[in-house]
């Protein structure tokens, strides 16, 4: 294939501008924002199952303390009544009166081992509530991290998209100035040889795979034409000559 000097020349600017636009497109994939907001993220996962671990202990102290509260007050209220009774005088049975005096003595008993129950729920109540206030804090303290590494994350993406813009733009100018036969074969070798098409050559060397020209390979680079498309014998990229070649 054959192109004029100049046009290989501007070859090189357009690989200039794609090994831009592949340093862009890394950049925009490794933001150190990423990792952060992945980390904290997981952090939030983990710490919005424990509120709801903790709030969930919450609630069920709250129903256990109140279906205890209720059960000590049934105790308290017949403990009353028997109270009552045995007070009014309408008992006049001995068996009875002992009946019911026993019974008063158990409901005090039971009366106080109710309580215990409820001071016991209060207690596991006010941990849960306490855990929860301490979750709660710690979710939004993570959760006002992650927003920060998001808008610093977004800032940077765009950023990022309005560089690849300006660069991507200026790539479509410059690629239309060179041969559309060149552009073919220098897209096709780029595909093939990780995004890098084309390579100066520069002191006998080719920038592409960094191997020197022995001296076979810069005789024939001497008895080409100026118009002749060259390519490394190393990397198969075009090998393009400038005044700093070295032949």
């Amino acid at each position: 294939m054959n192109a004029a000097p100049a046009d290989q020349i501007r070859l090189l600017d357009v690989q200039a501008l794609d090994t831009r636009l592949s340093q862009i497109a890394h950049k925009r994939e490794s933001l150190p924002e990423h990792a952060e907001i992945e980390s904290l993220t997981k952090d939030l996962t983990q710490l919005r199952d424990l509120l709801v671990a903790a709030q969930t202990e919450e609630s069920d102290c709250a129903r256990e303390q109140t279906k205890a509260e209720q059960d000590v007050d049934q105790v308290r209220q017949r403990a009353v009544r028997n109270q009552q009774r045995l007070d009014s005088g309408a008992i006049t049975s001995p068996k009875d009166l002992e009946n019911l005096q026993k019974e008063i003595v158990s409901l005090a008993k039971r009366q106080a081992d109710l309580e215990d129950v409820v001071l016991e729920v209060m207690e596991r109540r006010e941990s849960a509530h306490e855990r929860v206030a301490e979750l709660t804090e710690r979710v939004g303290s993570v959760q006002g991290k992650a927003d920060d590494a998001t808008a610093r994350r977004d800032a940077a993406l765009q950023e990022l998209d309005g560089e690849a813009a300006s660069v991507a733009k200026e790539r479509e100018v410059v690629a239309a100035s060179v041969p559309a036969d060149l552009m073919k074969l220098y897209q096709k070798i780029r595909e093939q040889q990780g995004g890098v098409g084309a390579a100066r050559l520069y002191q006998r060397r080719c920038e592409g795979c960094h191997i020197e020209l022995n001296i076979t390979e810069v005789n024939e680079v001497r008895a080409a034409a100026p118009d002749t498309v060259l390519r490394c014998e190393n990397c198969r990229r075009i090998l393009v000559r400038t005044a700093e070649s070295g032949v």
